[in-house]
């Protein structure tokens, strides 16, 4: 759960660094600018941004149940982010796996990429798909759902 959070707090403790400088020069407006684009980057790659992660059994679970595809990331991965963000509203309608957190999941992934950890790995229908194309994703979304 704590390698989910290195990124984030990395971010964070790094602004603080760079903001110091302008605090000593008199500059406060300026470090706050600062500080505030780091915060920002660090919410931006933390766990916060996607959907509440569950374990990779339980979303293999639901997903037979519901035909929902799985997804599988990590915090930090710009591709992860990507899909995150251009999938919108629809990305609650999946179920995520967080690789850091579930072991089970990260060796799913490792299982469908030959030894490889890469993400975002969508599982639709018991195939493994490696960082697929957003609209694809949106397609194997069924409108009832």
């Amino acid at each position: 759960m704590m390698r989910a959070w290195i990124l984030p707090m990395l971010f964070v403790l790094c602004g603080s660094a760079v903001a110091t400088g302008p605090v000593l020069r008199g500059s406060p407006g300026e470090a706050a600018a600062i500080l505030l684009v780091f915060v920002l980057l660090a919410g931006v790659n933390s766990p916060l941004v996607f959907p509440r992660s569950i374990s990779a059994l339980e979303a293999q679970r639901r997903s037979a149940v519901d035909g929902r595809p799985v997804v599988y990331w990590r915090s930090g991965c710009k591709y992860c982010l990507r899909l995150r963000f251009r999938l919108g509203r629809s990305a609650r309608r999946l179920h995520w796996v967080d690789i850091w957190r579930d072991r089970d999941g990260a060796a799913a992934v490792r299982t469908a990429n030959d030894g490889n950890e890469t993400v975002p790995t969508v599982v639709v229908a018991g195939r493994s798909h490696v960082n697929p194309d957003v609209e694809w994703v949106r397609e194997q979304l069924s409108p009832s759902m």
